[in-house]
């Protein structure tokens, strides 16, 4: 305990030198323990996006690509699956429920899918979390539309204002669906997922906006069809561009991929989205570690900066160290007390770099929520930010070796004589 006072006495003594010291760790091992927890944060953020879903069936294509147009919205699919193929694997017998998805149309640069009361029904997020109703109800009609979020607030839109659709996922659209109005009769609330920035609507919906195309062109100006007299029409969907897939057990999963990935009617892709998401990480995970490497090196410039510090005070504290051999104080204690003073200064730096990391990560939760849609949580420090703040500790120990070996070495007369 003795050693530790003198250790603290000493530091104080030295407060603006000490701070500087100890921020300058506390912003290196903020920086590291950030990174990891927005690593971590961002993985278990893009994972809750979709809980409880067993597979995604799309047309044949790569696997990420599937994932990403039909869970995060992003990318778009180079075919579709036909509605009777949709419908033969949801009356399957092993499968328990289906949610069909049909993408190619946006409003004002937000997704619009086309999809079934199932969507509302069995969707999850989030460890199982349901879908919830800000305001306004289900779709009903084939003129209604759900708002995400992010969507009615970012524009201002309130149940019962009308919209209008148009065709392509670009934020820049040409062909706007201007004779087809759609009602909004939901709201959903937030839920910090891609589902915050899409619009939705029923699949009839979406085959009302192109009843009067031809060969994927548009109708001429001034050709539309009424929307009286589109709703009279059959509006049978035709085609949907993915869907979920929920097996009455998860034994059924793996023999489901395998029938639909080799469905000889029509060439089909079959992903679970876990594992899919594991093999997308795998592929992000080079920047992942560079991010990692960039941030040890930043934290061992702050180290070597104690370093610097500690040494270059020793020709200031000569008298000091001569003053504490002279009264008996042996090289070992010496020693000691610089190793603690290095130690002390890494421990400080560790715990202020915490305490930084979750008010930063308090203070940017909500902002980052709402403007990239990935929450972040706070959470007790994982092993690996564990490992880190012990190699601080550790490291800052090892470091005042150096400068106490060098005082070690001072000797009681050059501690006392005059250099000039």
């Amino acid at each position: 305990m003795l050693l530790l006072s003198l250790a603290a006495r000493s530091l104080r003594n030295r407060a603006l030198t000490s701070f500087l010291t100890v921020l300058s760790i506390a912003l290196s091992v903020a920086l590291l323990v950030g990174v990891e927890n927005v690593r971590v944060g961002m993985r278990d953020s893009f994972s809750g996006t979709i809980s409880g879903t067993d597979l995604i069936v799309g047309a044949r294509g790569g696997t990420t690509q599937l994932l990403l147009y039909s869970v995060f919205g992003l990318g778009s699919p180079t075919q579709n699956v036909s509605f009777e193929t949709y419908q033969k694997w949801a009356d399957h017998p092993a499968v328990a429920w289906t949610i069909p998805y049909s993408l190619g149309d946006s409003h004002r640069g937000y997704r619009v899918i086309g999809t079934t009361d199932a969507f509302f029904e069995h969707f999850r997020y989030r460890q199982g979390t349901e879908l919830e109703l800000a305001a306004g109800e289900e779709l009903d009609g084939v003129f209604d539309v759900v708002l995400g979020n992010e969507v009615a607030t970012s524009l201002g839109y309130q149940v019962g204002d009308d919209i209008i659709l148009a065709h392509g996922i670009g934020s820049t659209t040409f062909i706007e669906h201007d004779n087809l109005p759609f009602t909004i009769v939901g709201i959903l609330e937030r839920t910090s997922t891609p589902v915050d920035r899409a619009v939705y609507t029923s699949l009839e919906g979406i085959e009302a906006l192109h009843v009067d195309w031809q060969a994927g062109a548009p109708p001429m100006p001034g050709m539309e069809t009424p929307a009286e007299e589109v709703l009279a029409m059959d509006l049978t969907p035709t085609q949907v561009t993915s869907f979920l897939l929920g097996a009455n057990s998860r034994v059924e999963t793996l023999r489901l991929q395998r029938e639909v990935n080799t469905d000889q009617e029509e060439a089909l892709t079959a992903i679970i989205p876990g594992v899919t998401l594991a093999e997308m990480w795998r592929t992000v995970g080079y920047a992942e570690q560079g991010l990692v490497v960039v941030t040890v090196f930043v934290l061992l410039v702050g180290l070597l900066g104690m370093l610097v510090s500690l040494y270059t005070s020793l020709e200031a504290r000569r008298r000091e160290m001569a003053i504490f051999r002279a009264v008996g104080a042996g090289p070992g204690r010496i020693l000691s007390l610089l190793v603690f003073e290095s130690g002390l200064l890494s421990l400080l730096g560790a715990l202020f770099g915490v305490a930084l990391v979750y008010i930063l990560i308090f203070l940017a939760q909500a902002p980052v929520e709402d403007r990239f849609g990935l929450f972040i949580p706070i959470r007790a420090l994982g092993w690996v930010e564990l490992a880190y703040l012990g190699g601080v500790v550790v490291a800052g120990f090892l470091i005042g070796l150096i400068p106490a070996w060098k005082a070690y070495r001072n000797t009681l007369a050059d501690g006392l004589s005059v250099r000039v």
